[in-house]
Protein backbone atom coordinates (compact mmCIF):
# COMPACT_ATOMS: atom_id res chain seq x y z
CA UNK A 1 0.00 0.00 0.00
CA UNK A 2 2.69 2.54 -0.96
CA UNK A 3 0.79 5.23 -2.92
CA UNK A 4 -1.74 6.62 -0.45
CA UNK A 5 -0.35 10.00 0.73
CA UNK A 6 0.80 10.20 4.33
CA UNK A 7 -0.33 12.88 6.77
CA UNK A 8 2.15 15.46 8.04
CA UNK A 9 2.10 18.58 10.15
CA UNK A 10 1.76 21.79 8.18
CA UNK A 11 5.04 23.69 8.22
CA UNK A 12 3.54 27.08 9.08
CA UNK A 13 0.32 26.34 10.98
CA UNK A 14 -1.09 24.06 13.72
CA UNK A 15 -2.97 21.90 11.22
CA UNK A 16 -2.29 18.94 8.95
CA UNK A 17 -1.44 18.40 5.29
CA UNK A 18 -0.89 15.37 3.09
CA UNK A 19 2.58 14.48 1.86
CA UNK A 20 1.36 15.89 -1.48
CA UNK A 21 0.91 19.28 0.18
CA UNK A 22 -2.91 19.29 0.28
CA UNK A 23 -4.75 20.48 3.42
CA UNK A 24 -6.17 17.60 5.45
CA UNK A 25 -8.48 17.79 8.46
CA UNK A 26 -9.48 14.91 10.75
CA UNK A 27 -13.25 14.57 10.57
CA UNK A 28 -14.58 11.38 12.11
CA UNK A 29 -15.33 9.53 15.29
CA UNK A 30 -14.31 6.57 17.39
CA UNK A 31 -15.32 3.17 16.09
CA UNK A 32 -14.62 -0.38 17.24
CA UNK A 33 -14.21 -3.71 15.51
CA UNK A 34 -17.07 -5.24 17.52
CA UNK A 35 -19.63 -2.50 16.85
CA UNK A 36 -22.37 -3.01 14.24
CA UNK A 37 -20.82 -1.16 11.31
CA UNK A 38 -17.46 -2.98 11.46
CA UNK A 39 -18.47 -6.34 12.92
CA UNK A 40 -18.56 -7.87 9.41
CA UNK A 41 -14.76 -7.81 9.41
CA UNK A 42 -14.40 -10.62 11.93
CA UNK A 43 -13.76 -13.87 10.13
CA UNK A 44 -14.69 -11.94 6.96
CA UNK A 45 -18.38 -12.49 7.68
CA UNK A 46 -19.56 -9.48 5.61
CA UNK A 47 -16.78 -7.45 3.99
CA UNK A 48 -19.11 -5.88 1.37
CA UNK A 49 -21.24 -4.36 4.15
CA UNK A 50 -18.15 -2.89 5.79
CA UNK A 51 -17.01 -1.41 2.48
CA UNK A 52 -20.44 0.14 1.90
CA UNK A 53 -20.26 1.67 5.36
CA UNK A 54 -16.79 3.11 4.75
CA UNK A 55 -17.91 4.60 1.44
CA UNK A 56 -20.89 6.20 3.19
CA UNK A 57 -18.51 7.73 5.72
CA UNK A 58 -16.32 9.13 2.98
CA UNK A 59 -19.33 10.56 1.17
CA UNK A 60 -20.38 12.21 4.46
CA UNK A 61 -17.11 14.10 4.66
CA UNK A 62 -15.44 11.72 7.10
CA UNK A 63 -11.68 11.50 6.64
CA UNK A 64 -10.55 9.54 9.68
CA UNK A 65 -11.62 6.93 12.23
CA UNK A 66 -10.05 6.45 15.64
CA UNK A 67 -9.64 2.74 16.30
CA UNK A 68 -8.01 0.46 18.85
CA UNK A 69 -5.98 -2.49 17.61
CA UNK A 70 -7.44 -4.42 20.50
CA UNK A 71 -10.95 -3.71 21.75
CA UNK A 72 -11.22 -6.06 24.73
CA UNK A 73 -14.87 -5.78 25.73
CA UNK A 74 -15.16 -9.53 25.05
CA UNK A 75 -12.74 -12.45 25.01
CA UNK A 76 -12.71 -13.03 21.26
CA UNK A 77 -10.99 -9.90 19.97
CA UNK A 78 -7.63 -10.01 21.76
CA UNK A 79 -4.89 -9.22 19.26
CA UNK A 80 -2.48 -11.50 21.12
CA UNK A 81 -3.39 -14.73 22.86
CA UNK A 82 -1.27 -15.78 24.64
CA UNK A 83 0.85 -12.66 25.10
CA UNK A 84 3.27 -12.31 22.19
CA UNK A 85 1.33 -14.56 19.80
CA UNK A 86 -0.77 -12.64 17.27
CA UNK A 87 -4.15 -14.23 16.62
CA UNK A 88 -4.49 -15.08 12.88
CA UNK A 89 -8.18 -14.11 12.69
CA UNK A 90 -7.42 -10.69 14.14
CA UNK A 91 -4.47 -10.14 11.80
CA UNK A 92 -6.75 -11.01 8.87
CA UNK A 93 -9.35 -8.56 10.17
CA UNK A 94 -6.86 -5.72 10.15
CA UNK A 95 -5.42 -6.78 6.78
CA UNK A 96 -8.91 -6.40 5.32
CA UNK A 97 -9.70 -3.13 7.07
CA UNK A 98 -6.50 -1.44 5.94
CA UNK A 99 -7.08 -2.53 2.35
CA UNK A 100 -10.67 -1.29 2.44
CA UNK A 101 -9.68 2.05 3.96
CA UNK A 102 -7.07 2.65 1.28
CA UNK A 103 -9.52 1.65 -1.46
CA UNK A 104 -12.16 4.03 -0.10
CA UNK A 105 -9.80 6.84 0.96
CA UNK A 106 -10.10 6.87 4.75
CA UNK A 107 -7.40 7.08 7.40
CA UNK A 108 -7.06 5.72 10.92
CA UNK A 109 -5.85 7.27 14.16
CA UNK A 110 -4.58 4.02 15.68
CA UNK A 111 -3.96 3.19 19.33
CA UNK A 112 -2.63 -0.23 20.41
CA UNK A 113 -4.95 -0.96 23.38
CA UNK A 114 -8.39 -0.16 24.63
CA UNK A 115 -7.08 0.66 28.08
CA UNK A 116 -10.57 0.97 29.63
CA UNK A 117 -11.53 -2.66 29.01
CA UNK A 118 -7.97 -3.80 29.59
CA UNK A 119 -8.38 -2.29 33.07
CA UNK A 120 -11.90 -3.41 33.97
CA UNK A 121 -11.47 -6.89 32.48
CA UNK A 122 -7.87 -7.38 33.62
CA UNK A 123 -8.64 -10.86 34.95
CA UNK A 124 -9.14 -12.01 31.35
CA UNK A 125 -6.30 -10.15 29.63
CA UNK A 126 -3.39 -12.13 28.16
CA UNK A 127 -0.87 -9.67 29.62
CA UNK A 128 -1.99 -10.53 33.15
CA UNK A 129 0.63 -12.66 34.92
CA UNK A 130 -2.21 -14.89 36.16
CA UNK A 131 -2.85 -15.78 32.49
CA UNK A 132 0.81 -16.35 31.66
CA UNK A 133 1.52 -12.74 30.74
CA UNK A 134 4.32 -10.45 31.94
CA UNK A 135 2.44 -7.96 34.15
CA UNK A 136 1.81 -8.59 37.85
CA UNK A 137 -0.80 -5.84 38.15
CA UNK A 138 -2.81 -3.51 35.95
CA UNK A 139 -1.32 -0.70 38.04
CA UNK A 140 2.05 -1.46 36.40
CA UNK A 141 0.99 -1.45 32.75
CA UNK A 142 3.02 1.68 31.95
CA UNK A 143 6.09 0.82 34.03
CA UNK A 144 6.56 -2.96 33.82
CA UNK A 145 9.72 -3.58 31.67
CA UNK A 146 8.48 -6.88 30.20
CA UNK A 147 5.11 -5.35 29.37
CA UNK A 148 6.89 -2.43 27.71
CA UNK A 149 8.74 -4.85 25.44
CA UNK A 150 5.44 -6.42 24.39
CA UNK A 151 3.93 -2.98 23.70
CA UNK A 152 6.88 -2.16 21.45
CA UNK A 153 6.65 -5.57 19.77
CA UNK A 154 2.94 -4.95 19.08
CA UNK A 155 3.66 -1.58 17.48
CA UNK A 156 6.55 -3.09 15.52
CA UNK A 157 4.32 -5.86 14.20
CA UNK A 158 1.67 -3.34 13.21
CA UNK A 159 3.98 -1.01 11.31
CA UNK A 160 5.79 -3.85 9.57
CA UNK A 161 2.50 -5.23 8.33
CA UNK A 162 0.38 -2.10 7.79
CA UNK A 163 2.59 0.94 8.29
CA UNK A 164 3.81 1.35 4.72
CA UNK A 165 0.61 3.17 3.78
CA UNK A 166 -0.82 6.57 4.53
CA UNK A 167 -3.94 4.85 5.89
CA UNK A 168 -2.41 5.37 9.32
CA UNK A 169 -2.96 9.05 10.05
CA UNK A 170 -1.06 8.83 13.33
CA UNK A 171 -0.25 6.63 16.31
CA UNK A 172 -1.90 7.37 19.64
CA UNK A 173 0.89 5.60 21.52
CA UNK A 174 -1.26 5.04 24.60
CA UNK A 175 -4.98 5.58 25.01
CA UNK A 176 -5.86 7.70 28.06
CA UNK A 177 -2.60 7.67 29.99
CA UNK A 178 -3.46 7.64 33.67
CA UNK A 179 -1.29 7.73 36.82
CA UNK A 180 -3.11 4.63 38.09
CA UNK A 181 -1.51 2.62 35.26
CA UNK A 182 1.95 3.67 36.49
CA UNK A 183 1.67 3.18 40.27
CA UNK A 184 0.84 6.92 40.45
CA UNK A 185 4.28 7.86 39.15
CA UNK A 186 3.65 10.97 37.06
CA UNK A 187 7.17 10.86 35.66
CA UNK A 188 6.31 7.54 34.01
CA UNK A 189 4.37 9.37 31.27
CA UNK A 190 7.47 11.08 29.87
CA UNK A 191 9.60 7.98 30.38
CA UNK A 192 7.14 5.85 28.38
CA UNK A 193 7.03 8.40 25.54
CA UNK A 194 10.84 8.75 25.58
CA UNK A 195 11.18 5.00 25.16
CA UNK A 196 8.32 3.97 22.88
CA UNK A 197 8.07 7.03 20.62
CA UNK A 198 11.66 7.06 19.30
CA UNK A 199 11.66 3.26 19.03
CA UNK A 200 8.65 3.35 16.72
CA UNK A 201 9.85 6.40 14.80
CA UNK A 202 13.29 4.88 14.16
CA UNK A 203 11.78 1.56 13.09
CA UNK A 204 9.34 3.23 10.69
CA UNK A 205 12.10 5.37 9.22
CA UNK A 206 14.17 2.24 8.67
CA UNK A 207 11.25 0.32 7.15
CA UNK A 208 9.40 3.03 5.22
CA UNK A 209 11.84 5.93 4.89
CA UNK A 210 9.59 8.14 7.06
CA UNK A 211 7.47 7.90 10.19
CA UNK A 212 3.81 8.48 10.98
CA UNK A 213 2.83 11.24 13.39
CA UNK A 214 2.57 10.46 17.10
CA UNK A 215 0.51 11.60 20.09
CA UNK A 216 -0.74 10.21 23.40
CA UNK A 217 -4.21 10.85 24.79
CA UNK A 218 -5.53 11.61 28.26
CA UNK A 219 -8.90 11.44 30.02
CA UNK A 220 -9.43 15.19 30.20
CA UNK A 221 -10.82 15.45 33.75
CA UNK A 222 -7.65 13.82 35.06
CA UNK A 223 -5.77 17.01 34.18
CA UNK A 224 -7.64 18.73 37.02
CA UNK A 225 -6.57 16.26 39.69
CA UNK A 226 -3.08 15.62 38.27
CA UNK A 227 -1.94 18.90 36.65
CA UNK A 228 1.66 17.66 36.35
CA UNK A 229 0.66 15.32 33.53
CA UNK A 230 -0.15 18.26 31.25
CA UNK A 231 3.52 18.67 30.37
CA UNK A 232 4.06 15.29 28.64
CA UNK A 233 0.56 15.31 27.11
CA UNK A 234 0.79 18.77 25.51
CA UNK A 235 4.50 19.56 25.26
CA UNK A 236 6.59 16.40 25.05
CA UNK A 237 9.23 17.08 22.35
CA UNK A 238 8.88 13.57 20.87
CA UNK A 239 5.18 14.06 20.05
CA UNK A 240 3.83 15.73 16.91
CA UNK A 241 0.44 16.91 18.14
CA UNK A 242 -1.60 16.96 21.34
CA UNK A 243 -4.84 15.18 22.17
CA UNK A 244 -7.26 15.14 25.07
CA UNK A 245 -10.65 13.55 25.75
CA UNK A 246 -13.42 15.99 26.58
CA UNK A 247 -15.54 14.29 29.22
CA UNK A 248 -16.26 17.19 31.53
CA UNK A 249 -18.60 16.20 34.34
CA UNK A 250 -22.19 17.33 33.95
CA UNK A 251 -21.94 19.48 30.87
CA UNK A 252 -20.45 17.00 28.37
CA UNK A 253 -20.72 13.57 30.00
CA UNK A 254 -24.38 14.02 31.12
CA UNK A 255 -25.86 16.95 29.17
CA UNK A 256 -29.12 18.62 30.12
CA UNK A 257 -29.01 21.09 27.21
CA UNK A 258 -27.16 21.64 23.95
CA UNK A 259 -25.52 24.98 24.77
CA UNK A 260 -23.53 24.30 27.96
CA UNK A 261 -21.54 21.44 26.33
CA UNK A 262 -20.44 23.76 23.52
CA UNK A 263 -19.38 26.44 26.01
CA UNK A 264 -17.35 23.81 27.86
CA UNK A 265 -15.68 22.62 24.66
CA UNK A 266 -14.71 26.20 23.82
CA UNK A 267 -13.17 26.65 27.26
CA UNK A 268 -11.43 23.26 27.23
CA UNK A 269 -9.97 23.86 23.77
CA UNK A 270 -8.69 27.28 24.80
CA UNK A 271 -7.14 25.76 27.93
CA UNK A 272 -5.49 22.99 25.92
CA UNK A 273 -3.99 25.49 23.48
CA UNK A 274 -2.63 27.50 26.41
CA UNK A 275 -0.47 24.50 27.37
CA UNK A 276 1.08 24.24 23.90
CA UNK A 277 4.20 26.32 23.35
CA UNK A 278 5.47 25.19 19.94
CA UNK A 279 2.45 25.58 17.66
CA UNK A 280 1.64 21.88 17.36
CA UNK A 281 -1.94 20.93 16.39
CA UNK A 282 -4.49 19.95 19.00
CA UNK A 283 -7.57 17.80 18.71
CA UNK A 284 -10.11 16.25 21.04
CA UNK A 285 -10.05 12.57 20.10
CA UNK A 286 -12.91 11.43 22.38
CA UNK A 287 -16.02 13.07 23.74
CA UNK A 288 -19.64 12.20 24.31
CA UNK A 289 -22.38 11.59 26.90
CA UNK A 290 -20.50 8.77 28.62
CA UNK A 291 -22.10 9.21 32.05
CA UNK A 292 -25.61 9.33 30.58
CA UNK A 293 -24.97 6.18 28.58
CA UNK A 294 -22.65 4.04 30.69
CA UNK A 295 -23.71 4.90 34.23
CA UNK A 296 -27.31 6.10 33.80
CA UNK A 297 -27.98 3.60 31.00
CA UNK A 298 -29.74 6.24 28.95
CA UNK A 299 -29.40 6.99 25.23
CA UNK A 300 -30.03 10.64 24.43
CA UNK A 301 -33.04 11.36 22.18
CA UNK A 302 -31.84 11.53 18.61
CA UNK A 303 -32.87 15.11 17.81
CA UNK A 304 -31.31 16.39 21.02
CA UNK A 305 -28.13 14.37 20.49
CA UNK A 306 -27.78 15.60 16.90
CA UNK A 307 -27.71 19.21 18.08
CA UNK A 308 -25.41 18.40 21.01
CA UNK A 309 -23.03 16.73 18.51
CA UNK A 310 -23.17 19.58 16.00
CA UNK A 311 -22.58 22.26 18.64
CA UNK A 312 -19.55 20.45 20.04
CA UNK A 313 -17.88 20.04 16.66
CA UNK A 314 -18.26 23.72 15.73
CA UNK A 315 -17.09 24.91 19.15
CA UNK A 316 -13.99 22.73 18.77
CA UNK A 317 -13.13 23.90 15.24
CA UNK A 318 -13.80 27.60 15.83
CA UNK A 319 -11.83 27.61 19.09
CA UNK A 320 -8.71 26.46 17.26
CA UNK A 321 -8.90 22.67 17.32
CA UNK A 322 -8.03 20.64 14.23
CA UNK A 323 -11.37 19.34 12.96
CA UNK A 324 -14.56 18.86 14.94
CA UNK A 325 -13.39 16.40 17.58
CA UNK A 326 -14.06 12.66 17.60
CA UNK A 327 -17.25 11.44 19.25
CA UNK A 328 -17.43 8.19 21.19
CA UNK A 329 -20.95 7.15 20.11
CA UNK A 330 -22.37 6.29 23.55
CA UNK A 331 -25.61 5.27 21.90
CA UNK A 332 -27.49 2.01 21.68
CA UNK A 333 -26.38 0.63 19.28
CA UNK A 334 -22.91 2.21 19.13
CA UNK A 335 -23.35 4.12 15.86
CA UNK A 336 -23.71 7.77 14.95
CA UNK A 337 -27.10 9.00 13.80
CA UNK A 338 -27.91 10.18 10.26
CA UNK A 339 -28.11 13.72 11.64
CA UNK A 340 -24.56 13.46 12.95
CA UNK A 341 -23.37 12.32 9.53
CA UNK A 342 -25.10 15.35 8.00
CA UNK A 343 -23.32 17.58 10.53
CA UNK A 344 -19.96 16.08 9.55
CA UNK A 345 -20.73 16.70 5.89
CA UNK A 346 -21.68 20.31 6.65
CA UNK A 347 -18.36 20.84 8.42
CA UNK A 348 -16.44 19.24 5.56
CA UNK A 349 -18.04 21.60 3.02
CA UNK A 350 -17.00 24.59 5.15
CA UNK A 351 -13.31 23.65 5.31
CA UNK A 352 -12.27 24.85 1.81
CA UNK A 353 -13.16 28.42 2.82
CA UNK A 354 -10.02 28.57 5.01
CA UNK A 355 -6.36 28.35 3.99
CA UNK A 356 -5.50 25.95 6.82
CA UNK A 357 -1.80 25.32 5.99
CA UNK A 358 -1.14 29.06 6.46
CA UNK A 359 -3.59 29.74 9.29
CA UNK A 360 -1.44 30.62 12.31
CA UNK A 361 -4.46 30.93 14.55
CA UNK A 362 -4.70 31.95 18.17
CA UNK A 363 -7.76 31.43 20.29
CA UNK A 364 -9.91 34.56 20.67
CA UNK A 365 -12.99 33.20 22.44
CA UNK A 366 -12.68 35.86 25.11
CA UNK A 367 -11.16 38.64 23.01
CA UNK A 368 -13.70 38.97 20.19
CA UNK A 369 -16.16 41.71 21.15
CA UNK A 370 -19.84 41.83 20.25
CA UNK A 371 -22.58 44.43 20.36
CA UNK A 372 -26.22 43.68 19.71
CA UNK A 373 -27.95 40.33 20.19
CA UNK A 374 -26.28 38.31 23.00
CA UNK A 375 -24.27 35.32 21.72
CA UNK A 376 -21.60 32.92 22.87
CA UNK A 377 -18.51 33.53 20.73
CA UNK A 378 -16.04 30.85 19.69
CA UNK A 379 -13.28 32.14 17.45
CA UNK A 380 -9.68 32.01 16.35
CA UNK A 381 -7.71 34.22 13.98
CA UNK A 382 -4.31 35.33 12.75
CA UNK A 383 -3.48 38.57 10.94
CA UNK A 384 -5.22 37.53 7.74
CA UNK A 385 -7.95 34.96 8.47
CA UNK A 386 -10.54 34.14 11.11
CA UNK A 387 -12.94 31.31 11.89
CA UNK A 388 -15.84 32.19 14.19
CA UNK A 389 -18.92 30.37 15.43
CA UNK A 390 -21.77 32.19 17.16
CA UNK A 391 -24.28 30.41 19.41
CA UNK A 392 -27.26 32.12 20.98
CA UNK A 393 -27.58 31.37 24.72
CA UNK A 394 -31.36 31.09 25.02
CA UNK A 395 -32.86 27.66 25.64
CA UNK A 396 -36.26 26.14 25.01
CA UNK A 397 -37.83 23.00 26.43
CA UNK A 398 -37.08 20.14 24.07
CA UNK A 399 -38.12 16.83 25.63
CA UNK A 400 -38.05 14.66 28.69
CA UNK A 401 -35.64 11.75 28.73
CA UNK A 402 -36.31 9.17 31.45
CA UNK A 403 -37.75 11.85 33.71
CA UNK A 404 -34.98 14.37 33.01
CA UNK A 405 -35.82 17.63 31.26
CA UNK A 406 -33.62 18.36 28.25
CA UNK A 407 -33.40 21.74 26.54
CA UNK A 408 -32.15 22.79 23.11
CA UNK A 409 -30.92 26.08 21.72
CA UNK A 410 -33.69 28.56 20.88
CA UNK A 411 -33.86 29.08 17.10
CA UNK A 412 -36.58 31.71 17.02
CA UNK A 413 -36.10 35.26 15.79
CA UNK A 414 -33.32 37.10 14.02
CA UNK A 415 -29.96 37.98 15.58
CA UNK A 416 -28.22 41.24 14.64
CA UNK A 417 -24.81 42.21 15.98
CA UNK A 418 -21.38 43.59 15.17
CA UNK A 419 -18.25 41.53 15.78
CA UNK A 420 -14.88 43.14 16.49
CA UNK A 421 -11.96 40.79 15.91
CA UNK A 422 -8.62 42.06 17.32
CA UNK A 423 -5.20 41.58 15.78
CA UNK A 424 -6.29 41.47 12.14
CA UNK A 425 -4.14 43.40 9.67
CA UNK A 426 -5.63 46.56 8.19
CA UNK A 427 -7.45 46.03 4.91
CA UNK A 428 -10.61 44.84 3.21
CA UNK A 429 -12.08 41.44 4.06
CA UNK A 430 -15.01 39.25 3.21
CA UNK A 431 -16.93 37.13 5.69
CA UNK A 432 -18.73 34.02 4.46
CA UNK A 433 -21.78 33.37 6.63
CA UNK A 434 -22.37 29.62 6.90
CA UNK A 435 -25.54 27.74 7.84
CA UNK A 436 -24.22 24.89 10.00
CA UNK A 437 -27.48 22.94 9.90
CA UNK A 438 -27.79 22.83 6.14
CA UNK A 439 -24.08 23.00 5.35
CA UNK A 440 -24.34 25.87 2.91
CA UNK A 441 -23.22 29.44 2.39
CA UNK A 442 -25.90 31.99 3.26
CA UNK A 443 -24.26 35.21 2.08
CA UNK A 444 -21.00 37.14 1.93
CA UNK A 445 -20.50 40.31 3.94
CA UNK A 446 -17.76 42.92 3.32
CA UNK A 447 -15.77 44.00 6.36
CA UNK A 448 -12.97 46.45 7.05
CA UNK A 449 -10.03 46.29 9.45
CA UNK A 450 -8.16 49.39 10.51
CA UNK A 451 -4.83 49.61 12.29
CA UNK A 452 -5.24 49.17 16.02
CA UNK A 453 -9.03 48.92 15.92
CA UNK A 454 -9.47 45.35 14.70
CA UNK A 455 -11.85 43.96 12.12
CA UNK A 456 -15.53 44.90 12.35
CA UNK A 457 -18.06 42.49 10.86
CA UNK A 458 -21.81 43.23 10.74
CA UNK A 459 -23.81 40.02 11.14
CA UNK A 460 -27.51 39.16 10.83
CA UNK A 461 -28.85 35.62 10.93
CA UNK A 462 -31.93 33.57 11.73
CA UNK A 463 -31.78 30.58 14.00
CA UNK A 464 -29.62 29.59 16.92
CA UNK A 465 -26.11 29.60 15.45
CA UNK A 466 -23.88 30.75 12.61
CA UNK A 467 -20.33 30.06 11.42
CA UNK A 468 -18.10 32.57 9.66
CA UNK A 469 -14.97 32.19 7.55
CA UNK A 470 -13.18 35.52 7.08
CA UNK A 471 -10.33 36.19 4.66
CA UNK A 472 -8.89 39.17 2.73
CA UNK A 473 -10.67 40.33 -0.39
Amino acid sequence: MPDFPWIERAVSAPYFVTSAGEPWTPIGQNDAITWPELEGLFRRSDLPAVERHLRHLRDSGVTCLRLMLEYAQGNHRFLERPAGRFVPAMVQLWDDLFLLCERVGLRILLTPFDTFFTWVRWQHHPYNAANGGPCSSRTRLLVCPRTRELVKARLAFATRRWGGSGVIFAWDLWNEMHPAQAENQHGAFAEFIDDVGPFLRDLETELHGRAHLQCVSVFGPELLSSPAIADPIFRHPQLDFASSHFYESGTIDHPADTVAPAVSVGRLTRDALSHITDGRPFLDSEHGPIHSFKDRRSTLPEAFDDEYFRHIQWAHLASGGAGGGMRWPNRSPHVLTPGMREAQAALARFLPLVDWPRFQRRNLNEEILTSGTPVHVFGCADKHQAVIWLLRPNLVEAMVNRGRRLRKADQSGEAALILTVPGVAAGSYEAVLWNTREGREMMRVPAQASAGAGLEVPVRFDGADLALAICPV
